[in-house]
């Protein structure tokens, strides 16, 4: 049995894993899936001061309180930096990393640095594309139920987290078993920045064809490979 800890991204919870959850758990395999502060079912609590490197202390504390070892950490999209920086704070207690299509960012970069977003409705609070802009870009690629599934469930992303600069002194000077998951039809974060990740670690190259949320429509090929060291 492997402990799996699946780290979603901006506009999403928990719950975009449910499908991957799913299988992983049929196939034996301890599964959390956790909202991120201020995201999803817990939007209700965002404030100033939630970023990237709260997001990844509260995940630390959770691999902490409930005495997880030899964790397989999975991110997708600006997931992929709370997993660096969750990975960073927890050194011995992690087997395995996954970038699945995700954000894998050096010290000192942020968000914009790589990927030029356009449209997006920014409060002090928050960040993200209106609904409208989301179903006609952002999950365009998605159909019938499944969109509507997802447009119900998206939330604006806290905005530090989103647009400041990532703190990994020392992630990237470290040894790691990783893999990196490449979706050809996602024109973002894009195949060079995942290249990068790859080579940096040595990770395991995988491709799927499919766009940005692998996790909603190859959700059999993305456990698999996530199943596979």
């Amino acid at each position: 049995m492997t402990t799996f800890v699946l780290i979603h991204g901006a506009y999403q919870g928990g719950w975009i894993w449910q499908h991957v959850a799913t299988r992983l758990a049929a196939s034996g395999h301890r599964v959390f899936a956790p909202s991120l502060d201020g995201c999803a079912e817990r939007a209700h609590a965002v404030r100033p001061g939630i970023t990237t490197e709260t997001h990844a202390g509260e995940l630390a504390e959770l691999l902490f309180y409930e005495d997880l070892h030899d964790v397989v950490l999975v991110g997708t999209s600006s997931g992929g930096m709370v997993l660096c920086k969750t990975a960073e704070l927890a050194r011995d207690r992690i087997a395995r990393l996954v970038f699945a299509d995700a954000l894998a960012l050096f010290d000192g970069e942020c968000i914009p640095d790589i990927v030029k977003r356009v449209g997006a409705v920014t409060s002090e609070l928050t960040t993200g594309p209106s609904k409208q802009d989301a179903a006609g870009r952002m999950f365009a690629s998605l159909e019938g139920a499944l969109k509507e599934w997802t447009l119900a469930r998206y939330t604006p992303h806290p905005v530090a987290a989103m647009n400041d600069r990532v703190k990994l002194p020392d992630f990237w000077q470290q040894s790691w078993r990783a893999s990196v998951i490449y979706c050809k039809r996602a024109p973002n974060p894009g195949e060079p920045h995942q290249r990068r990740c790859a080579e940096k670690l040595g990770a395991t190259w995988h491709e799927l064809d499919t766009g940005h949320y692998p996790m909603l429509t190859t959700p059999d090929e993305l456990a698999r490979l996530i199943i596979t060291p």
